[in-house]
């Protein structure tokens, strides 16, 4: 019986986050810990043994510690080596890993696993659509795939996609090629959601292209904006075993990328983060659903810039909830005081000191969740604003509620988020998206890029461009 092995690692970093990620900020499953990830095994009973060697995940953050990144690449080198020989070995990856001091991370891994297994041994990797992908990862691995959509509602079916194809050209005797165009845009995901155009008609496109013969996947990556590295940019992905296929293929969806380029927008209004709370102030429904986009810790923001709270502060927002800031010291000062206690802290800025300093603040505790992540929510007038120990995203509503918050009954929701996740979007009655600043900020032309290809669109609007492959 074929054996593959299962396993990888997954992180986005922002380069222009002051905030390292470090060994601890991961979480490593080993064996059958993360077997979860593949409901589907099942559905391949008797055609191979899968061996889950060890897989990685953190939230995204800062460029990763080499040291940490040297440790968890030698723990799964180590497995790989002890458990093999293999035919096949699958690599469950997001894309945006950058460690400090090295670029292409994922290419790095793939080439240290590459040389393990040796030549004969068949490569395979799931991406998230907002992967930067090197031409050297596109070269080692034998195939790949990527998200069709996002918010990511298919990373269950793109994990399968991978293992069937890998399992098909084991099966077949397949040796697949695979053709790669770096597309020269770089853009935020939250211009280029599968939810609204051209994102919904780019990816339903890809459609035309899954039944040509010869070809066995073809992936369009919008890539990671806050990565400050020479492979960020779009990219279109071809594996199949007809070449000629592949080029034809990759071209067409490479060049519909580069045509719209000027169609991709925010899904909802965006403005100022004072803007976005005056046209929630003035608008009709009871709740509504503020965005702090610059900020969001899942894109690989600190999670604890106070440029949100302080003018809903300034503007006397009658109520609302900041969902949330990250700050330990200000967490051991409300356990120390107690619910109902009246305390001072100065309030986040520690993290990211770089967007702004910590907010001095007077307010209530009214709510105190002990644990590995301590959460409490902090009444400052009318507004309540949820403190983590650690950064967190809030995604769902039910996360607010067993806070003791109803979210709803407000009439402005801040998220430091960029666009809402799908429980966020079907609760919100109206929403806006605040420009605010941060490590992820959504004016990437404010951003210090330095290392990136150009020309790239949208820095270099007046460039000109045509695929080849």
């Amino acid at each position: 019986m074929m054996r593959i092995a299962l396993g990888g690692i997954a992180i986005e970093s922002c380069t222009f986050s002051p905030l390292p990620s470090r060994l601890q900020d991961f979480t490593i499953w080993r064996g059958v810990e993360f077997l979860d990830r593949y409901p589907f095994l099942d559905n391949y009973a008797g055609r191979a043994e899968f061996v889950p060697l060890l897989y990685a995940r953190s939230i995204p953050g800062g460029s990763v510690e080499p040291a940490a990144y040297a440790a968890m690449k030698q723990a799964y080198l180590d497995l790989l080596r002890a458990n093999g020989p293999w035919d096949g070995v699958y690599l469950d990856f997001h894309g945006a890993m950058h460690v400090r001091g090295m670029d292409d991370a994922e290419g790095d891994w793939v080439t240290a696993v590459r040389e393990v297994v040796g030549p004969g041994c068949l490569l395979a990797a799931s991406f998230d659509l907002h992967g930067n992908i090197s031409q050297r990862e596109a070269a080692t691995l034998d195939m790949l795939t990527a998200y069709r959509t996002a918010p990511h509602v298919d990373y269950i079916e793109t994990r399968e996609k991978a293992l069937h194809m890998l399992l098909h050209c084991l099966d077949h005797g397949l040796r697949p090629e695979r053709v790669w165009i770096p597309i020269p845009v770089v853009l935020p995901g939250e211009k280029t959601s599968t939810e609204w155009a051209p994102g919904d008609r780019l990816y339903a496109a890809l459609t035309e292209s899954d039944t040509a013969p010869g070809l066995l996947d073809i992936s369009l990556l919008v890539g990671y904006v806050w990565a400050d590295e020479p492979r960020a940019s779009a990219t279109v992905i071809a594996t199949g075993t007809d070449r000629a296929v592949l080029a034809r293929e990759a071209q067409r969806v490479a060049q519909r990328y580069w045509d719209a380029r000027h169609e991709f927008q925010f899904g909802v209004p965006a403005g100022t983060i004072d803007a976005c709370i005056d046209w929630a102030l003035a608008a009709p429904e009871p709740c509504v659903f503020i965005s702090d986009s610059g900020d969001n810790p899942t894109a690989g923001g600190a999670g604890d810039t106070t440029v949100a709270l302080a003018a809903l502060l300034a503007h006397g927002a009658p109520s609302a909830v900041v969902a949330s800031i990250a700050d330990a010291p200000a967490i051991e000062i409300m356990l120390a005081a107690g619910v109902g206690a009246t305390v001072e802290v100065e309030l986040g800025g520690k993290l990211d000191p770089i967007t702004c300093r910590p907010l001095p603040v007077r307010g209530v505790v009214r709510h105190l969740a002990p644990g590995e992540n301590t959460e409490a929510v902090l009444q400052i007038g009318d507004v309540h604003v949820i403190v983590t120990a650690r950064r967190r995203p809030y995604h769902f509503v039910a996360d607010m509620r067993r806070l003791g918050l109803e979210p709803l009954a407000h009439k402005i929701v801040v998220i430091k988020i960029g666009y809402l996740e799908p429980d966020l979007k079907r609760h919100a009655p109206r929403a806006f998206l605040a420009l605010t600043p941060g490590a992820v900020d959504q004016d990437i032309e404010r951003l210090p890029f330095r290392r990136v290809r150009r020309p790239l669109f949208p820095l270099d609007k007046a460039m000109e461009w045509t695929p080849s492959a």
